[in-house]
């Protein structure tokens, strides 16, 4: 079992910056690929990040390439997404999940085991 905490969301304007942050506990948090997915109102769940049980590679949805960037700290259980030149469209609540093995086998919701239980960004024009 692995449990799952973000933190960092909040009101910014755009073209601000967050950082958020995933707290993990439970099982050896390095067997596990973490991603970060977001869901705006109305809206299905969306993949937005992905990182390898190392770090060694990442992966971004092609709207926040160049502006988001997923890290993590094997050592503090967390993983990182620190997101630049935000956007109005970017308003969202994001979740951070979990999948074991090196990494991720798909964007899709229903493929991550674990999730925490989001936090919200708001981003005003």
């Amino acid at each position: 079992q692995v449990q799952l905490v973000e933190s960092g969301g909040g009101l910014v304007q755009a073209g601000g910056s967050l950082r958020l942050s995933c707290a993990a506990s439970g099982r050896t948090f390095s067997s596990y690929a973490m991603a970060w997915f977001r869901q705006a109102p109305g809206k299905e769940r969306e993949f937005v990040a992905t990182i390898s049980w190392n770090g060694g590679s990442t992966y971004y949805l092609d709207s926040v390439k160049g502006r988001f960037t997923i890290s993590r700290d094997n050592a503090k259980n967390t993983v990182y997404l620190q997101m630049n030149s935000l956007k109005p469209e970017d308003t969202a609540v994001y979740y951070c999940a979990a999948q074991r093995g090196v990494r991720v086998s798909t964007t899709l919701p229903n493929g991550m085991e674990y999730w925490g239980k989001g936090t919200l960004v708001t981003v005003s024009s």
